[in-house]
């Protein structure tokens, strides 16, 4: 049910729309202000920053909506509230002081919505401070300059700040922002990725975070650091060919990595994009992305009943959430409205809403080790060693898979004990007789090439197993070379769907096939080792697109201590497109496995492994 204050009819076509929508936003959060405060109370649970910080960080994301109305020339209906609430919070003493930061304080997270409200926003903000106020500011957000931070995205913020203080006329401090950039540059992979700190994953922080900041620097920074706006600039146009692979037709991205409860801030690349004039896809294409990723958004269950945006991803799901989302966390998607900050005349307003440009139907990124495949109604992405070395919550299920999809998603941890319980979509999972069960995690070894990804990952320090994922059309293909010390059990799962309406179940000696009225989800075992096809229902709230129960076709089998070889084929979609005649075919000759389909073939040879040091 959508909230009566966030209108469903709003088309979110043009600048008005959007103004219209951070209004409603905001204005939804209006009635848990706390009068003469700094904070804003939205709910009971917290992060593991506390009650007291988490109450800051929600009022501190509005600002990611309240600048761009700013900078766009009108003001949110509370700005008063906005004005006095930072003034409050900057003062030593102040009864509602923000306080004095900590090493990997969550408050300098936060710094970087007020150094952006200093960019853009300056001369109305500030008209409304006295001398004493824009010191007390100014000193809380300098102490972002020296304190310790984890090495990360997070870089970005005290440069941020430094952006805001270079706007506004208040003091600098050059080496700390040159000190973050070249923190950063320790992690640049190339071809525009990064990784987000050393070894770390290529998730949407990427897009969200170094690009959607360094995109920022490069438009307000360009006549004070020329060369690095220009090389960011450079970067980001590198990136964006890769990224704009991630949306579907129909304005959704792919669910994947940690943090997803930020939801429309998928998107912020693309308003950075416009806000810095980066010419990489016309203006028209750009709007596009930004506003029917909006659409699709603003039509899943993602708030509230009072209006007031959930933790969770396509509905409310404190199950999937990480230890820092609190009740206000997912504000941060407001960072895609940047667009506002363009007046009516910017070409991105100008321009007639485009489609996506024609794309490859298989697009590889060696760099992040992900191949993303267009399918009609379906896209989804194949990808290896993106483990998340914090281990956050439901690491290997938010990164450790074998496949994600915007349209069928993926399913989170439940329990260890139980099959039902273990996140078995687009998994391999082994037990050791016990009914506890493992999966892909860490990787010793991955490389993209040759339109698959191979990687060898071991769930007990005497189980290797060497994996390839390729495409072939709109299949997709697992080849796993297993050497074992250990009797196995195995369950191998396709994509999740709804079990509501319960789909026709179709099971034989080597496949599953789950059918509704409008998707299918399929796998086959190709291989000459014997496995039986089951159904597995996950319990409820364990699918991060739906609700209800989700059902995974399954592949179950067992297997001795030595050396096997399983292959699996896997199609998931509209039920009209799907021709299980078409199911491809492996050939097996010594060590090399041919995949057959009546368009396609790859090859690929057991033995040839890249060096590895287990």
């Amino acid at each position: 049910m959508q909230p009566e204050n966030i209108t469903l009819a709003n088309p979110l076509r043009s600048r008005n729309d959007i103004r219209q929508l951070i209004n409603e936003l905001l204005n939804a959060v209006t009635p848990f202000f706390k009068k003469d405060a700094s904070r804003v109370d939205l709910a009971n649970f917290t992060a593991h920053y506390g009650q007291r910080v988490a109450n800051m960080e929600t009022f501190s994301r509005l600002l990611w909506g309240v600048t761009p109305l700013l900078a766009g020339g009108s003001e949110p209906e509370q700005f008063s509230f906005y004005i006095q609430a930072i003034k409050n919070g900057t003062n030593p003493q102040h009864a509602d002081y923000w306080g004095e930061v900590d090493p990997y304080d969550q408050r300098i997270v936060e710094m970087a919505a007020y150094g952006l409200l200093l960019a853009l926003a300056h001369e109305t903000v500030l008209a409304h401070f006295n001398e004493q106020e824009k010191t007390h500011l100014w000193r809380w957000l300098k102490q972002s300059e020296s304190q310790a931070i984890p090495d990360n995205n997070w870089h970005f913020f005290p440069i941020l700040v430094q952006v805001g203080f270079h706007k506004a006329g208040m003091a600098t401090h050059p080496q700390a922002l040159e000190k973050h950039f070249a923190a950063m540059e320790h992690y640049y992979l190339g071809e525009g990725w990064y990784s987000d700190g050393p070894g770390r994953p290529r998730d949407y922080y990427i897009s969200m975070g170094f690009h959607f900041y360094g995109l920022i620097y490069a438009k307000l920074m360009e006549k004070a650091d020329p060369g690095r706006c220009a090389e960011l600039r450079r970067r980001a146009t590198l990136f964006a060919a890769d990224f704009i692979h991630f949306f579907a037709e129909d304005g959704a991205a792919v669910p994947f990595g940690r943090s997803l409860t930020y939801r429309f801030a998928q998107a912020a690349f693309w308003s950075a994009a416009a806000f810095a004039g980066l010419e990489v896809y016309s203006p028209g294409v750009v709007k596009g992305i930004v506003l029917r990723h909006l659409r699709w958004w603003m039509k899943q269950p993602l708030f509230d009943r009072d209006g007031v945006l959930s933790v969770g991803y396509s509905y409310p799901n404190l199950i999937m959430a990480e230890d820092y989302n609190a009740p206000g966390s997912p504000y941060w998607g407001l960072k895609t409205m940047l667009v506002l900050a363009l007046n009516d005349s910017d070409p991105f307003w100008q321009a007639q809403e485009l489609s996506l440009p024609a794309l490859n139907a298989e697009h590889s990124i060696p760099q992040a080790d992900q191949i993303l495949v267009r399918q009609p109604g379906h896209l989804w992405m194949l990808t290896s060693g993106q483990l998340e070395l914090n281990n956050f919550v439901n690491t290997e299920a938010k990164y450790c898979k074998f496949a994600y999809s915007t349209r069928f998603g993926f399913t989170v941890e439940r329990g260890r004990y139980g099959l039902s319980h273990a996140a078995a979509d687009s998994m391999l999972l082994l037990s050791e007789k016990d009914n506890y069960w493992r999966g892909r995690r860490d990787c010793a070894c991955v490389k993209t090439a040759d339109g698959m990804i191979y990687s060898r990952w071991q769930p007990w320090h005497d189980v290797t197993i060497d994996t390839w994922l390729l495409p072939l059309g709109d299949w997709q293909v697992r080849v796993h070379h297993i050497h074992s010390a250990r009797n196995l059990d195995t369950a191998e799962g396709g994509f999740s769907q709804p079990n509501r309406p319960h789909p026709l179940v179709e099971t034989g000696p080597g496949s599953c096939q789950l059918t509704t009225a409008s998707d299918i989800s399929a796998i086959f075992c190709l291989s000459p080792h014997s496995r039986r096809g089951e159904e597995l229902l996950t319990p409820p709230n364990s699918n991060v697109l739906f609700a209800e129960r989700a059902a995974v076709p399954l592949l179950r089998g067992e297997l001795t201590a030595g050396k096997d070889l399983l292959i699996s084929a896997v199609w998931a979609g509209e039920s009209a497109d799907f021709n299980a005649q078409l199911c491809p075919q492996a050939i097996i000759r010594d060590d090399v496995v041919r995949l057959v389909t009546a368009n396609h073939e790859k090859r690929l040879t057991l033995t040839d492994l890249p060096e590895i040091s287990v």
